[in-house]
């Protein structure tokens, strides 16, 4: 305990290198009528050097608070901040921002051009940001090898001139990576990073995103929806649930001792839990008509067990809304966890 308050200390005493304060991301309903409420009041904070991961179902809102961090999709409302300063959606700031927080995506055979070159794909971040006052980058070959060497690709020299379908699935995702490191970001935004990969291969991508943060300070956001990858790569765990952050904490204390009913059905999921599957009924209810009360309860063990009514909370499981989880320290929005 000793050791966790230590870290806790520690942390706090680092500015965040990014963070979101009530982030809302809000687009129109698929029906024409009212809006989906995509992101729904999220406080974040990474710090230099950290790994966290974002955790939950598909269609949760994971991916377009990955999209928002780096720019791509602006927030309704709320702040992303980048190294204490907000960030600006005016062209020329926006792609200064994207500079230093670079997207990762899970499918790179999709997110590279098969006509191009390896040597092509990487550079092109640096054709893109290196036009400015100081003109186009002089030594784009040395920063191309570079990166690709940092993504483990050696001799990089070797994949210049080769073309995505000559390459394994875990080397194209390696370019990927390259084209982003080729920037010398401050944090990766990494999108499912291996979902797309074999389970051989995963690994390794996973000991790379450790080793970047290892050698370079690197700090990253981990979206997936596997607490087991989380528990292999992360310092911290955010799990998410219809737009909004249920349940923080460090890995350990997440993944060890889960307070949400959401974390813990997640958990019994995964293969090397010893405890019986928890399955969740129905599907992930629709952003645009989020249920009042606990946005959960409508799937909430909990309440189907009739443990909620037993601790006397059930009335408020089904009108009481959460609030919002603070960026730091342990946290989940549940009323029995109060």
């Amino acid at each position: 305990m000793a050791v966790e308050s230590r870290r806790d200390e520690d942390r706090a005493a680092v500015p965040p290198v990014l963070s979101v304060r009530d982030l809302h991301v809000a687009f129109r309903a698929r029906h024409g009528r009212g809006h989906a409420r995509a992101v729904d009041g999220v406080d974040l904070d990474i710090a230099p050097g950290e790994i966290v991961a974002l955790v939950g179902e598909s269609g949760c809102g994971k991916s377009t608070l990955a999209r928002a961090l780096t720019g791509l999709v602006v927030p309704t409302s709320g702040r992303v901040l980048h190294n204490g300063v907000p960030v600006s959606y005016k062209p020329r700031a926006l792609k200064a921002h994207r500079r230093g927080v670079q997207l990762v995506l899970q499918d790179p055979t999709g997110a590279l051009n098969p006509r191009r070159t390896v040597y092509e794909a990487v550079a092109e971040g640096l054709r893109i940001h290196g036009k400015s006052a100081l003109g186009s980058f002089p030594d784009e070959r040395s920063k191309v090898a570079d990166a690709l060497s940092r993504a483990g690709l050696r001799p990089p020299e070797r994949f210049f001139t080769l073309h995505p379908h000559q390459l394994s699935g875990g080397q194209r995702q390696r370019v990927v990576i390259a084209g982003a490191l080729v920037l010398d970001p401050s944090v990766l935004v990494a999108d499912e990073p291996v979902a797309s990969l074999d389970a051989s291969v995963r690994g390794e991508i996973l000991r790379l995103l450790l080793d970047l943060r290892s050698a370079a300070g690197l700090s990253a956001l981990v979206v997936t929806h596997d607490l087991g990858l989380a528990w292999n790569i992360a310092d911290r765990v955010a799990v998410m649930y219809l737009g909004r952050i249920v349940e923080t904490g460090t890995v350990e204390e997440v993944l060890t001792d889960p307070q949400h009913p959401y974390t813990r059905a997640l958990l019994s999921v995964v293969a090397e839990s010893e405890t019986e599957p928890v399955i969740l009924s129905g599907e992930t209810p629709d952003s645009a008509a989020i249920p009042a009360g606990c946005r959960f309860h409508p799937r909430c063990p909990l309440l189907a067990s009739g443990e909620a009514e037993r601790l006397g909370i059930a009335e408020r499981c089904r009108g009481e809304d959460p609030a919002p989880l603070p960026a730091d320290g342990r946290h989940a929005a549940c009323h029995a966890a109060a």
